[in-house]
């Protein structure tokens, strides 16, 4: 189930951020992400918002600065950035059934980019604080990255393909929700698109999994049944009536509650081996404190997406046979 790992990459416990970059961090994201805090409540905004948001602004731009390092990151995330105009909400309504439009919305967006899509109805939980959203229904695309390009990262200044791919999956997020919203307007209905890399109003991984794309795993992000942890979301919100796709469960969490491959992978030990309570809810968690200085100096990260074993091609259909099995006995 192992495959030779990047040889770039520190070791668990042998790395350490530089003086300069542990003072950047003032604040604890642990503490303003609400780890340990047992009441519900919306997230506030973190790193990855602008950074008059937050208390790292100064780690954020160092994050860039070394990303730019990389050859090809700089034109691979152009694209991401390359926000098209929203259409106006045309006057003529398309008046089909919830059914039929969520039908559409799946096959045009599958056509037009996205690998996957999934459809939940807007939780308020789902929402960062200071942000508003009116709409009933988000719609959350999964675009999936290139296996082969993700293995090499993290990047530097003389490989950056892991990075270049990162890039690339998020320009097509950028491309897929904005092409999807404005077709969802042309429809006569309003549509917001939500992509990445920054962080906006919409927080994208629990729609997600409401939606039906996956679970989360121990690395703190999303793993698809179809992509592992080697895939970035996207969003849209709207009022076109649409029918919710179901939540699904295959056994990655369970997976994870043993499963130490990410752990031991991680070079900040930032993956922690058990769930934590975190704004009311028991889940896996990432320690930020300890998981951002390295992003920041590494030129971005990945490496626990594409250690995870359900990122691995190879892999994935004998752990989806087994874990299938396995709950399938409870």
């Amino acid at each position: 189930m192992t495959e030779p790992s990047n040889p770039r990459r520190p070791k668990r416990g042998t790395w350490a951020p530089q003086p300069e970059t542990a003072a950047l961090l003032r604040v604890s994201g642990n503490t303003i992400n609400g780890v340990g805090e047992t009441t519900p409540r919306r997230p506030s905004p973190f790193f990855w918002h602008p950074p008059d948001q937050h208390p790292w602004g100064e780690l954020q731009l160092l994050a860039r600065k070394n990303s730019r390092n990389c050859p090809g990151s700089t034109e691979a995330f152009q694209g991401a950035y390359a926000y098209p105009d929203l259409a106006p909400v045309a006057e003529a309504r398309n008046e089909s059934s919830p059914r039929e439009l969520a039908e559409a919305v799946r096959a045009f967006a599958l056509f037009h980019e996205a690998d996957d899509l999934g459809i939940a109805p807007m939780d308020p939980l789902y929402v960062f604080e200071g942000y508003a959203i009116g709409h009933p229904w988000v719609i959350v695309l999964a675009l999936a990255h290139n296996y082969e390009r993700l293995r090499e990262v993290p990047s530097d200044e003389t490989n950056g393909i892991g990075v270049c791919d990162v890039g690339d999956q998020y320009a097509r997020g950028t491309r897929s929700s904005y092409g999807l919203a404005n077709w969802i307007r042309s429809q006569g209905y309003h549509a917001d698109p939500y992509p990445g890399p920054m962080a906006g109003a919409l927080l994208l991984i629990p729609p997600a999994i409401a939606a039906g794309l996956g679970e989360l795993g121990k690395h703190g992000s999303l793993i698809s049944p179809r992509f592992g942890a080697g895939v970035r979301l996207a969003g849209v919100t709207t009022d076109m009536p649409l029918i919710p796709t179901a939540s699904i469960r295959f056994g990655a969490d369970e997976f994870c509650s043993t499963c130490q491959v990410c752990t031991q992978a991680c070079p900040p030990g930032a993956i922690t081996p058990d769930k934590q309570m975190v704004r009311g809810v028991e889940k896996w968690y990432v320690n930020f404190d300890k998981c951002i200085p390295y992003f920041a100096e590494a030129a971005s990260c990945g490496i626990c997406i594409a250690e995870c074993p359900w990122t691995r091609p190879a892999v994935r259909p004998k752990l989806l046979t087994t874990m299938a099995r396995r709950i399938g006995k409870e």
